[in-house]
């Protein structure tokens, strides 16, 4: 696979992000970017350093996970009330730190049971009052049988699971690939947001779940022909644009699974379906499960296409925005070019502001956290010994520009002009494809963009977001605001 993307590292100097930052600037911040409050240099360069401040603003903080901490404890006492010898566990995004400041909570309840005593826990659940009366579901037809509720002092959603130990592993799992690409989370925590906004970030919505892009990110860092995504001084701009790249236009998902385990490689669906088991065929996103040997983790991603999609739309987005025409634009030093598209609403900004007022003073950093804090201040622009190594060779924006010289500007009468993210200053794709040789798009055998320009992304689902969940006002709730999204 012959990046095209080249010089994926960035241009100052050997220190740390923070270290470089210039004093914040309020008045660059604008509606829906809250986490831009300084200038940022041209480029992909400014991309990658807009992405450390948007993994800084949005990342857990410790009043957020003594919140989650309280409501683990809610439910736990609960079930230690009915079943004294249960254990209670955490795990996906809570467990793993890589949650959102609206992400559910994961609970797995280790029993002797013959079957899950989901009824039993749910009317216990009631009586104490746990849970919102109306917000707790028991699907117990579901292929992993669950209780779904919503937590009635902090409107925090919670899943609980019985005697299922793929997710604590699964934790453990994304832990270990955290601290072997210690730019991991900085790529999911924007990929999430992406997807949250555009209502793609559950399977039940049509989207994946957040163990499928977990592993597509892994898999793009094992994979990556020209850097070492061990290395910290990698330039993430650069990365995120790549990954957009890969998973929008060039992965082929007819034909090709993705394998982590050993290393990790692409595999034919003929040769992951020979040990698949339940007489399961590879689904369009194949992801081997690298603890469950024949389980396809993307199988029940049926909108996975609808995915790609918004991942092609990104990658033209963020391409025209970091490259050299970028410059010209009137509003290049107030846009944010990471604000094109994701957008964090109002409504999440207060929510966080009433967890920090009512749990500011209960804060206790737990060794998870100050391990995350540490590794922030690792990630690095570049250094000296990388710039000679690109002064050598073509930078990317001269490449990008050459991309596309042949690209046409935005009609008047084109559907992308209603897309919210872009600003008049945006180019339409029409038919730009990069030179992409290799595994990654081995085989392709269909061009994801049509020839009459830029596709729109599914159902403009774009900056509109937070609009499935209502918060409502309640008297013991202190001003909480009246709106939240997951």
């Amino acid at each position: 696979m012959n990046y095209l993307l080249s010089g994926s590292r960035g241009v100052a100097a050997n220190t740390s992000p923070h270290q470089q930052r210039q004093p914040p600037q309020p008045a660059l911040q604008s509606p829906g970017t809250p986490w831009k409050t300084r200038k940022y240099s041209p480029g992909v360069q400014g991309l990658h350093e807009e992405i450390i401040d948007f993994y800084d603003f949005m990342s857990p903080r410790p009043e957020e996970a003594a919140m989650r901490r309280e409501v683990v404890k809610r439910i736990e006492t609960v079930i230690k009330d009915l079943w004294p010898t249960a254990d209670v566990q955490i795990f996906g995004s809570f467990s793993t730190g890589l949650y959102l400041p609206t992400s559910d909570i994961d609970l797995v309840v280790f029993g002797k049971w013959e079957r899950p005593p989901l009824q039993l826990l749910e009317q216990a659940l009631r009586k104490h009052n746990v849970a919102e009366p109306y917000s707790i579901k028991v699907l117990d037809k579901a292929t992993v049988p669950i209780i779904k509720l919503t937590d009635q002092e902090t409107e925090v959603k919670v899943d609980i699971s019985f005697n299922v130990e793929t997710g604590v592993k699964a934790a453990r799992f994304i832990k270990e690939y955290m601290k072997k690409y210690s730019l991991l989370p900085y790529l999911i925590l924007v990929l999430k947001q992406f997807l949250l906004q555009r209502d793609l970030n559950e399977v039940f919505t049509g989207g994946i779940s957040s163990y499928s892009l977990i592993l597509m990110a892994i898999s793009f860092l094992q994979l990556h022909p020209r850097i070492d995504a061990r290395r910290a001084d990698e330039n993430l701009g650069m990365l995120l644009i790549e990954f957009f790249e890969l998973y929008g236009r060039n992965f082929n998902y007819l034909k090709t699974g993705i394998r982590i385990k050993n290393g990790g490689a692409y595999i034919a669906k003929e040769e992951i379906m020979k040990v698949m088991t339940n007489g399961y065929r590879p689904s369009m996103l194949c992801i081997e499960d690298p603890l469950l040997p024949g389980n396809d983790v993307g199988r029940s991603s049926y909108g996975a296409m609808q995915v790609k999609q918004v991942f092609d739309y990104a990658y033209i987005v963020l391409s025209h925005a970091v490259s050299p025409l970028a410059r010209s634009y009137p509003n290049r030093d107030s846009e944010s070019t990471l604000g094109r598209i994701i957008k964090v609403t109002q409504e999440v900004i207060d929510y966080r502001a009433w967890i920090k007022k009512k749990w500011g003073s209960k804060i206790n950093l737990s060794p998870e956290l100050d391990n995350r804090l540490k590794i922030r201040d690792q990630i690095a622009p570049c250094n000296g010994e990388q710039q000679q190594n690109r002064d050598s060779e073509p930078s990317y924006n001269q490449r990008l520009a050459l991309s596309l010289a042949n690209t046409q500007q935005l009609s008047s009468g084109s559907s992308a002009s209603s897309v919210s993210s872009l600003s008049g200053s945006d180019i339409q794709h029409s038919g730009m494809k990069f030179s992409m040789k290799g595994t990654h798009n081995q085989g392709n055998s269909y061009s994801p963009v049509s020839n009459g320009g830029m596709r729109q992304p599914v159902g403009n689902r774009g900056h509109h977001q937070y609009n499935r969940n209502i918060w409502r006002r309640k008297k013991h709730r202190d001003s909480l605001p009246i709106s939240l999204s997951r």
